[in-house]
């Protein structure tokens, strides 16, 4: 019987009869082969069990730092400041929400979003806690207060004055702690109670925008203003006691001077200056060429008190108090000498902390050198992501803003990938039978690969806050490590522990002399590093999205167990595509207006300026990934100028001025398609005008050129109003958008500018 439609030869419903060759007989398919079809099931099955073993027991609480220190980053990414009193309850319910469903399958995700509104009402109460004054405008005033703290600069000297009474303009009175520069070697101790009179100006706001907020890092800082002294510092009786706090903080100081003190009398230079910096956290003195040198050659971290510093004091002291416990056979049978030698340790890691001044990166050493000593006392399993997530928690709840802060950022990305290596990959580095792996550890080339493996994790973790914050990466930062921080562990560093235990007894000569030995090859080694081809790695600017992208991908890397953690190198390379596709500016104008740089055709940007302000300057080629040196002429090359203004041709033939007087906005705006002027515009003016009224709301900018004009992007963007960044209240901007448009198309300029004979004399 034929077959009806529907109906196969066999009498069964199926599909339709086809024609030869176009589709094959279902019984000759291969057993186990699949379609795409078949296959997203199983992908999505396997997606799913990876990710049931990832929210598996104690897998967990690594999580929950990072979910409070996002909340912490979007509380900084806020427009306006958030009302701590709607803030605190809705975290407070989310906690008790994620408490309540503890027990069932939603607990997870109920954790970490309460982990998340904790975050951000941690850091609102922070900045509630914190709140102070804030300087607007450049003034002068009488001040009285307190010395806090003091510290040496290369050319300068720095300190910190709680202000109990003030004289002058425009908000000085209100100021309660401000930041003064004087002249080297004139700075007051610390503790005394002087007078004296100051140029202050507000807190230094980014230099671009997106760029490091300086004034909000004083303002957690509890420092409203900075400046310098003018005239003679005058000591007075106190009116009252200073409190307990500055009593602490005279002492400590006192003692960082007398190791200072004890380390000149047989260093000097710059090996003082490293001495000083590895034992007492003051590093200001070190020379720029020096400092750089460090820097480029990837050992800038042994100048920043951390986890290195703080391990090698710990394990130093620990492996000192254990073995001369050792000698009396009967306490080392009769007691538990390791838990002694481990409170000993701890005792010596606090002592290092205070002595050093206690920075965000030393705090977070000395958390996790801690959680470390305490689990050897306690018998417990010591180097976990558990003590990192510890550590990191008690960072972020002491002081939150450190999530923005670029040495928290470094430090604890170092650290995860050095967690993550000690806990995945070196259990397996030398755990196969291979006779010629077991034959290179045995002459000592497993401390060596390890050293390499380590140092290698950490330069890449840090990799992209060190291009974002400092634009610069160090392609030659393991060799350095590799041929450096051996002499520092073995030498420096123990010789400098023996010194601070010797002053007392007079006997520490002789250990600032292996100290500085020691310090010298490392100074030798960054230089030479630092000299070498390529060595500086220089990176454009770029924004906080790259930087979040990549750090997403840090996180998964160091903390999925399953095959998902691979994900994070595909996000990590997104973000690195995106921060190298993100376009540069074409003009650059100064907080003031008094310095604006222009992109020309030779794609390097030409500086027109009036003050002579080189840190500026230098930020700007840094972020441009130009390494001109501020005294290059080439950097005024085609500028031209005269007492009423500057004027530079951009990339598309047009011209930008800078108008130092009024009388010069006449011929700017008939001439320029950009002018810049720190004085009132005209009302007719055809260019494109950002005037004193523009810069004294906006801050700082940045212009993208477009078919349709200019992209603005400013330090101060409308709407934006934190305490730290005060908007101005009697906003009245125009542009009304992202976008400036030009009111004409400019005319095309001549092409014979003469070169500018503009001041490039480095600031002091």
């Amino acid at each position: 019987m034929a077959a009806g439609p529907g109906i196969e030869p066999n009498g069964t419903k199926g599909t339709p009869p086809s024609k030869a060759g176009m589709w094959p007989d279902s019984s000759r398919v291969a057993v186990g082969a699949r379609s795409g079809f078949d296959l997203w099931p199983v992908f999505v099955a396997r997606i799913l069990e990876w990710l049931r073993a990832e929210a598996g027991p104690g897998r967990l609480l690594p999580w929950i730092p990072v979910a409070f220190g996002s909340g912490i980053a979007l509380y900084f990414a806020a427009d306006r400041e958030p009302v701590a009193m709607v803030v605190v309850p809705v975290a407070a319910m989310a906690c008790a929400a994620a408490f309540s469903l503890r027990r069932s399958r939603s607990f997870a995700i109920a954790l970490l979003i309460a982990a998340l509104l904790a975050g951000f009402a941690t850091a609102t109460l922070r900045t509630v806690y914190v709140s102070h004054p804030v300087l607007l405008y450049r003034s002068i005033g009488m001040l009285k207060g307190f010395v806090e703290t003091h510290e040496e600069r290369e050319r300068t000297d720095r300190f910190v004055l709680r202000v109990v009474s003030s004289e002058g303009s425009r908000g000085v009175s209100e100021l309660k702690r401000v930041r003064l520069s004087v002249r080297k070697g004139t700075a007051p101790a610390v503790g005394s109670f002087v007078e004296l009179k100051a140029r202050l100006q507000p807190p230094l706001r980014p230099l671009r925008p997106g760029s490091y907020d300086f004034g909000r890092d004083m303002y957690f800082q509890g420092i409203g203003a900075s400046g310098f002294v003018l005239g003679a510092i005058k000591t007075r009786p106190p009116p009252q006691g200073g409190g307990w706090l500055l009593r602490y903080s005279a002492l400590m100081q006192d003692m960082r001077d007398a190791v200072d003190a004890r380390i000149r009398t047989v260093l000097s230079g710059d090996g003082r200056s490293i001495a000083t910096a590895l034992l007492t956290g003051r590093r200001d003195a070190i020379t720029t060429p020096v400092n750089d040198a460090m820097f480029i050659s990837g050992l800038g971290h042994v100048l920043s008190i951390s986890g290195y510093h703080m391990a090698v004091v710990a394990g130093v002291v620990f492996f000192a108090v254990r073995a001369l416990l050792a000698l009396s056979p009967a306490l080392a049978a009769r007691y538990a000498i390791k838990k002694w030698a481990a409170g000993a340790a701890l005792a010596a890691a606090l002592f290092y902390l205070l002595l050093s001044g206690a920075e965000v990166a030393t705090q977070r050493s000395f958390y996790m050198t801690a959680f470390v000593l305490i689990a050897v006392m306690v018998d417990r399993r010591a180097i976990t992501f558990r003590t990192l997530a510890l550590a990191a928690m008690l960072v972020l709840m002491i002081a939150p803003e450190a999530v923005v802060h670029p040495s928290f950022q470094m430090s604890f990305a170092a650290t995860l990938g050095l967690v993550a290596l000690a806990q995945i990959g070196m259990p397996q580095l030398f755990s196969g039978s291979d006779k010629s792996v077991n034959r290179i550890a045995a002459w000592g080339g497993r401390e060596l690969m390890l050293l390499t493996v380590a140092s290698l994790v950490a330069g890449l973790a840090t990799t992209p806050y060190a291009a974002f914050h400092f634009h610069r990466i160090t392609p030659y930062g393991v060799l350095a490590n590799l041929a450096a921080m051996p002499v520092v562990s073995a030498l420096v560093m123990p010789a400098g522990i023996m010194g601070v235990l010797a002053i007392p007894f007079g006997l520490d000569a002789i250990f600032w002399e292996l100290m500085g030995i020691g310090i010298d090859w490392m100074i030798t080694v960054t230089q030479w590093v630092a000299a070498l081809p390529g060595a500086i790695g220089r990176v454009t600017a770029f924004g906080v999205g790259p930087l979040i992208m990549t750090t997403i991908g840090i996180v998964l890397l160091g903390l999925l167990r399953t095959p998902l953690r691979w994900s994070g190198a595909g996000i990590i390379a997104v973000g690195v595509v995106w921060a190298g596709l993100t376009p540069q500016p074409d003009i650059l104008i100064s907080a003031d207006g008094s310095s604006v740089g222009v992109r020309t055709k030779t794609g390097q940007l030409r500086v027109m300026r009036i003050s002579a302000d080189a840190f500026l300057l230098r930020e700007w080629l840094a972020g441009d990934a130009d390494g001109r040196a501020v005294t290059d002429t080439s950097v005024t090359e085609g500028v031209s100028c005269d007492e009423a203004g500057c004027v530079v041709q951009d990339s598309g033939g047009h011209f930008v001025a800078l108008a130092r007087t009024p009388e010069a906005l006449a011929d700017d705006c008939t001439q320029a398609a950009v002018v810049v002027t720190a004085h009132q515009s005209p009302a007719d003016c055809a260019a494109l005008v950002i005037d004193r009224e523009t810069l004294k709301r906006r801050g700082a900018m940045t212009l993208i050129r477009t078919q349709d004009g200019y992209s603005i992007a400013a330090n101060q963007p409308r709407g934006v109003d934190r305490p730290w960044s005060p908007a101005m209240r009697d906003d009245q901007d125009s542009d009304g958008g992202e976008t400036l448009r030009t009111k004409r198309t400019p005319p095309k300029p001549p092409v014979d500018v003469t070169p500018s004979d503009v001041d490039l004399q480095a600031e002091d």
